[in-house]
């Protein structure tokens, strides 16, 4: 067994540094480790997530992603990321740009656009728009799913994690 170890961080659009401002453009974002070098990094953005920018929720911003990219794979994330919330918005020309912006600040070919298929009618429409960007942008393609545990048996553990987050 090869541990793949990541994080699934929040990029805040402005500065992490700030406080206040629309807590719902917050997005996701999903950073692997693809080496040792790669583990080091992510853990610096996780500490200054936490350390930094923490408003609600730890935070990260692309000044300090570009900062610590190397060594990482990103991937454009869930319906959450900041990519497919521009396509949500039916703003192509706005995910082609931040789609854009990662591929520069991740090393070569160490930033994919993620397709998922759950099932739903707009993940179809979704899954065509990213496969556009990745063609323009000449970026790599993986197919992911929404996984938050392996058993289904594992549903209350996770449940109460999400619990002990919100605070609810």
């Amino acid at each position: 067994i090869k541990p793949i170890i990541g994080c699934e961080v929040y990029i805040t659009p402005g500065s992490r540094l700030e406080r206040g401002g629309d807590q719902k453009s917050i997005c996701h974002l999903t950073l692997l480790s693809a080496n040792n070098t790669g583990y080091h990094h992510l853990m610096k953005l996780v500490s200054a997530a936490y350390l930094e920018g923490f408003y609600y929720k730890p935070r990260i911003d692309k000044e300090i992603l570009s900062r610590y990219a190397k060594g990482l794979i990103g991937t454009s994330g869930c319906f959450k990321g900041e990519v497919c919330g521009h396509l949500f918005k039916n703003n192509f020309e706005a995910a082609l740009k931040a789609a854009d912006q990662y591929r520069q600040i991740f090393e070569k070919g160490y930033f994919y656009i993620e397709i998922m298929d759950h099932g739903l009618p707009e993940q179809a429409k979704l899954n065509e728009q990213l496969l556009k960007i990745a063609a323009q942008l000449d970026l790599p393609v993986v197919a992911t799913n929404d996984v938050h545990y392996v058993d289904a048996g594992q549903h209350t553990a996770h449940e109460t994690l999400l619990c002990i987050q919100t605070q609810t």
